[in-house]
């Protein structure tokens, strides 16, 4: 997503922690569940269901669902369900499914049973006639239907869009990062447990519409009395849950190959009819995208499942092997540079940015909302190296370096855990120079390309931690940014460098970080270039004379001041 705001934080002596297991997609097992934690202040007890692996949660890990939707524009109503397959951990008798008002679930069936269930806010209760023993395979049918909540200001605000194209027909689309997906359809709405085995996505329009959602078209029928055409996707690869979409306007289908080092992988573009030559010209930037992140990151995450852009009647967001773009075909963010230096318009942002999050979010996914930065730091860090691929490093620098003026620092960048937080928007453009700037720490370019290629083998489909991450990184790389994560991600402060100089001696020392912050920086002292390690105790540096200049590089996200 492409969120530039900052939210505000409660900030809380004592964070809760919640034991999330390192499995790919597995339902995640922690100590305990909010009936035996306090409710921070500030949150409600349907912040913590929402966020937190209750024991509802924990003792089935989901496989597969199976969602069919019909949707009705003349009334903005929908009607479905859902078929979850899950695998026992432990025996449970009592599940925890979610579907936010005004949606309601009416029917459970359990095989031959309708299954006894009671709402609490956005949480269903529901409950088997006796308890389901452990390391089995089993499924629901969930039966759903109302008015969905209709978003004020996609993609910021999660619901459905009902819109209309120039043409009058009809253009509605689905956004749901961070409010979640159960508000419009029911599922386990926690992002540590993704479905091991895809996702079949039904989804049925007035006919002469088309709805396009995840992964591959499988098929389309039509039903002549009802005036309806259903179309059938199909998601082979793990998918988080907000990265599931629909959109349904007067598509028109633009197909294309991209030819990798990895073999073809199919591109489709889905436009309004009238859109298609704006789009052909635009879109060329798809494959070089897929190109230059496949050289930082590796492989496309989703071969089997294809590539899709998709215009959408708001700015755009990262739904897995379906990217929405509502850019305007124009390149950089709306038509502007959010960086102010002229390299933000070399490309379309929703583009690049969005496609990012094909490796950054949905291969790789947070297991809790707290780590959101995970997603939108690395999808904002992959523009400037997008710049560096097709333009020069100078440039991709001058980009990073620019987008700083949209950092507030203000509250940390990692939210709370196990409460549906995530954290402060500055996770964009200050998590990006932070990576930024690690790399600089590291002066070792191979080796940090190792580390973004790593990063990908190693959590390839999973969902993580920032704990995991920052194991790997420290582990990979050789050096231990422990400390740079603490200051950048878990407090607002900026690492202060301070300089004295007397005669030919010059001191330079960090304030305002965390015990123990030591890293080297690249200073420029007398026109000269001169790596030191700085640390909280100042360093002494002798001079060949008396200081005239002193700056420390532009690639280090700090601030400087001289003592005077």
């Amino acid at each position: 997503m492409h969120q530039r705001s900052s939210k505000s934080l409660l900030l809380v002596a004592s964070l809760l922690s919640v034991l999330l297991a390192s499995a790919a997609h597995s339902a995640t097992q922690v100590a305990s569940g909010p009936e035996d934690q306090a409710i921070p202040e500030g949150f409600t007890r349907q912040d913590q269901l929402r966020g937190s692996i209750t024991p509802e949660r924990e003792w089935w890990d989901v496989l597969h669902y199976d969602l069919a939707l019909q949707v009705f524009p003349k009334t903005k109503s929908i009607a479905g369900s859902n078929i979850i397959s899950f695998r026992t951990l432990t025996a449970g008798e009592r599940m925890q499914v979610d579907l936010q008002p005004p949606l309601a679930i009416t029917r459970v069936v359990h095989g031959d049973a309708e299954l006894e269930f009671v709402r609490e806010g956005n949480v269903y209760w529901i409950q088997f006639a006796q308890a389901l023993a452990p390391a089995v395979e089993d499924q629901i049918q969930i039966y759903y239907e109302g008015t969905p909540v209709e978003s004020t200001n996609p993609p910021w605000s999660g619901g459905f869009t009902w819109s209309e194209d120039e043409q009058g027909k009809p253009f509605i689309a689905t956004t749901c990062q961070g409010i979640g997906a159960s508000i419009w359809w029911p599922n386990k709405d926690h992002g540590a447990d993704e479905p091991d085995h895809g996702m079949d996505i039904h989804i049925t329009v007035p006919k002469g519409l088309t709805a396009v959602s995840n992964g591959r078209l499988h098929a389309r029928s039509e039903d002549a009395a009802a005036k309806t055409s259903t179309f059938h996707w199909q998601v082979l690869n793990p998918i988080n849950n907000y990265g599931v979409n629909v959109n349904i306007g007067n598509y028109v289908n633009i197909p294309g190959v991209y030819e990798g080092e990895f073999g073809k992988l199919d591109l489709e573009y889905w436009v309004l009819k009238g859109q298609e030559k704006k789009a052909r010209e635009q879109f060329k930037q798809v494959p070089l995208t897929i190109a230059a992140f496949e050289h930082w990151f590796g492989k496309y995450p989703f071969y089997e499942d294809s590539y899709k852009l998709v215009v959408v009647p708001y700015l755009g967001m990262e739904h897995q092997s379906s990217v929405t773009y509502g850019n305007g075909f124009k390149n950089g963010y709306r038509g502007r540079d959010l960086s102010g230096t002229g390299v933000g318009l070399k490309f379309d942002y929703i583009i690049i940015h969005e496609s990012a999050h094909e490796w950054w979010g949905n291969n790789i996914s947070m297991k809790d909302s707290a780590d959101m930065w995970i997603h939108e730091s690395f999808g904002t860090y992959a523009e400037s190296l997008y710049v560096e691929y097709y333009y020069t490093k100078a440039e991709a620098q001058d980009y990073n370096v620019g987008i700083r003026k949209g950092i507030g620092n203000r509250a940390p960048i990692i939210g709370q855990y196990g409460l549906n937080n995530s954290g402060s928007g500055d996770m964009y453009p200050k998590g990006a120079n932070m990576l930024h700037t690690m790399r600089h720490v590291l002066n070792d370019d191979e080796k940090w390309h190792a580390v973004l290629l790593g990063l990908q083998q190693e959590f390839w489909h999973k969902t993580v931690t920032t704990a995991e991450f920052e194991a790997y990184i420290n582990r990979v790389s050789g050096f231990d940014f422990s400390f740079l994560f603490d200051q950048y991600l878990r407090t607002s402060n900026l690492p202060l460098l301070k300089y004295a100089a007397k005669g030919k001696s010059l001191s330079v020392w960090f304030e305002d970080v965390v015990p123990g912050f030591s890293v080297p920086v690249l200073l420029h002292i007398n026109g000269k270039d001169q790596r030191v390690l700085v640390s909280e105790t100042p360093t002494e540096i002798v001079l060949k004379s008396a200081l005239k200049s002193f700056e420390l590089d532009r690639n280090f996200y700090m601030t400087v001041a001289e003592e005077k």
